[in-house]
């Protein structure tokens, strides 16, 4: 199977469920890659890019446009060129998406839950703060009670600050007693954690990508474009999963879970595309000051 007809199938399996969506892809796009480098990038690029997934100039224009007046990107103009970057907004939001795309494996789990209480969150901002958690891995136990075995202090005031509702949110601890409440957390999580759909998207997710991988371990030289094009479809639908995974810890989680595969090959093929991936970024891609810069330190930590 030639480089070109690997990309050509993973586009058209991703699309039988869903057609790329030009916003979501770009915000990829941005964090995966541009973040990395210099953070700013000419439209141009981004058009050129993009082009050979099927994503013409009027959508990327449109999606960016989108962005920008949903507060994701923010627009620099030199002379007739327009170069886009990250809202520290947006920024923000994709950080701690990446937190958990690129984590190292998940830590043992101690029994311990963090549970937030909404019913003095303002009615006008329960929604955006709802989506906000359940992004990041909350399951939604009750109306105003959601609750995460395990998550870090520093994204959740970052979530309370961006929606105003610091001193509007009750914050508790708990621990679960291990052997009376294995069982019924494991059911609860079925119940309340869609587990079963998320099953399947992580099984579709290995159909899609092990022929990638099997691809290119036969190959001996790879094309740097084609390169950057799968590492961006890795991370795009990684990503979409991620924002429907309640990280939910091992032993909560039914046996031979698809989602440790999933993750296992995510790594090893992020492992093995980012170096012609980085070689096509620095060389095809430019910002105001030219061609995009190498990666940043930050970038060499990912799945550490």
């Amino acid at each position: 199977m030639t480089q070109s007809s690997v990309l050509t199938r993973v586009l058209t399996d991703i699309n039988k469920e869903q057609s790329l969506s030009g916003t979501s892809i770009i915000i990829t796009v941005f964090g995966d890659c541009v973040s990395q480098h210099s953070g700013s990038i000419w439209i141009g690029s981004l058009i050129r890019a993009l082009a050979p997934l099927g994503i013409n100039e009027r959508l990327v224009r449109t999606s960016v446009f989108r962005l920008v007046n949903d507060g994701w990107l923010s627009v620099r103009k030199i002379a007739r060129r327009s170069y886009y970057s990250f809202t520290d907004s947006g920024k923000s939001q994709f950080e701690r998406v990446a937190r958990r795309i690129y984590q190292a494996e998940q830590q043992e789990w101690d029994n311990g839950w963090t549970l937030l209480v909404l019913s003095s969150v303002p009615v006008e901002k329960k929604d955006e703060l709802r989506k906000k958690l359940l992004w990041q891995g909350f399951g939604q136990l009750g109306h105003d009670l959601f609750a995460h075995h395990r998550f870090d202090d520093q994204s959740l005031d970052e979530i309370l600050t961006e929606t105003s509702v610091t001193n509007d949110v009750v914050i508790l601890h708990a621990e679960a007693r291990e052997f009376p409440s294995r069982m019924a957390l494991k059911t609860l999580a079925q119940e309340k954690w869609g587990i079963a759909e998320l099953e399947g998207r992580y099984k579709r997710f290995l159909v899609i990508f092990r022929p990638v991988l099997d691809a290119i371990i036969k190959k001996t030289k790879l094309d740097p474009e084609v390169c950057f094009l799968l590492r961006i479809l890795l991370i795009h639908e990684y990503r979409r999963i991620l924002l429907k995974d309640h990280d939910l810890p091992i032993e909560l989680l039914p046996s031979g879970w698809p989602g440790l595969n999933a993750r296992n090959l995510t790594v090893n093929l992020y492992t093995r595309l980012s170096p012609l991936a980085e070689e096509f970024i620095t060389s095809e891609l430019e910002s105001a000051e030219g061609q995009l810069p190498k990666a940043s330190y930050s970038f060499y930590e990912r799945f550490s």
